[in-house]
């Protein structure tokens, strides 16, 4: 979707502390995720590492997308209520600090699925305003989103929650990269691809609540054939003789698709999985390999938006891109081999990673300011 960036005395002025609240998130999420590996280390509280996948999933990733969108839709919300547009984030944003903290059940999973609410409705009025196929996907995402908090939220198991969470991302940012490959001009076929991709997707995740093996397959299966559109027909292949941050934008994004590949391989050989290795292989492709690498791929155009500042591109980018994938490529041997020590190791510089991603950042925004 288009970002904007705002004045100083924008209304949205609050928006760094909202995404400081995410990025904490991030980074109990990765606490949890490193406790449930067996690093033996502070555990906060007792019920941390049980809310990995919740904090990651809605408290950052569902929260920092709230707040991009709500962001977007600044230029056509009028006075007071362009407040109202920060208020999914940090719904999401609150919830996955009480889940964090283990306290107040079922409060936070409520905020959370409150804000997967808020996502919908701005979503819901971005395609009013731009009805279009890619819109359209985007708002189906939503939907999954707020789907799986239900699900979550009347008790399902985190492990039958993921096709659903996995769908919000999936459709999130395919939508995304569809809105861009409209400058190509793509044949009608090419949609009709696309189309049965989403369509299988969809599928997918209601067959999970039948036949969670089934429909855990179907879900690999629907992400292999959107791995391979995205790297057949989305822009990213035309810009990487461009140099600067347009190749790194592209270099990420085409990485990330094979990493959705992957991951679509490993849930149709290993569906029913759920827990486990092979289980951590699966869901750690898409949500590491994929998601991170389309994070890093937009955090240059995504941040400035967010905060109204300039973040100029360094070459020192591409170390957490880099060293994401070699990381990656040690759990996930460490996954199939069955070795726990290499699978350890590599979520601990996983870890390591996305702190470096936030450092790089940080100093690449700092240096804009001083060039301004």
């Amino acid at each position: 979707m288009t970002r904007y960036t705002q004045p100083a005395n924008s209304p949205l002025r609050s928006r760094l502390p909202l995404l400081a609240l995410s990025l904490l998130m991030l980074v109990l999420a990765s606490w949890a995720g490193l406790l449930r590996l067996g690093w033996q280390w502070p555990l906060i509280r007792p019920t941390l590492p049980m809310a990995h996948g919740p904090l990651m999933v809605s408290g950052f990733l569902g929260a920092l997308i709230c707040l991009e969108r709500g962001i977007a839709l600044v230029p056509v919300v009028q006075g007071k209520a362009r407040i109202l547009l920060l208020l999914p984030s940090l719904l999401a944003g609150l919830g996955g600090l009480v889940v964090a903290m283990g306290i107040l059940n079922p409060l936070g999973p409520i905020l959370m699925t409150l804000g997967s609410l808020g996502l919908v409705a701005l979503m819901t009025r971005i395609y009013r305003l731009h009805p279009a196929f890619y819109s359209l996907v985007i708002w189906l995402g939503a939907v999954a989103w707020a789907g799986g908090q239900f699900l979550w939220l009347f008790g399902q198991p985190v492990y039958a929650i993921i096709p659903w969470w996995t769908g919000f991302l999936a459709l999130t940012i395919a939508g995304e990269r569809l809105e861009l490959s409209r400058l190509l001009r793509l044949p009608p076929r090419t949609r009709r691809l696309f189309m049965l991709a989403i369509v299988l997707l969809g599928m997918a995740m209601l067959l999970t609540l039948l036949r969670y093996d089934m429909g855990m397959r179907v879900l690999g299966l629907a992400l292999l054939l959107l791995a391979a559109w995205l790297l057949r027909y989305d822009i990213a292949r035309r810009r990487l003789h461009v140099g600067g941050q347009t190749r790194f934008i592209a270099v990420a994004l085409l990485s990330g698709y094979g990493w959705l590949g992957i991951s679509g391989a490993l849930f149709i050989i290993y569906g029913g999985m759920a827990a486990g290795p092979y289980y951590d292989a699966m869901l750690h492709t898409f949500f590491l390999g994929y998601v991170m690498s389309m994070i890093f791929a937009h955090a240059p155009i995504v941040f400035p938006a967010v905060l109204g500042r300039p973040l100029p591109f360094t070459p020192w980018f591409y170390s957490h891109l880099g060293l994401l994938h070699a990381s990656l490529l040690l759990r996930i041997a460490g996954d199939l081999a069955l070795q726990t020590g290499l699978r350890q190791w590599g979520g601990l510089l996983n870890a390591l990673v996305l702190l470096l991603f936030l450092l790089n950042t940080v100093v690449a925004i700092r240096r804009g300011q001083s060039r301004a």
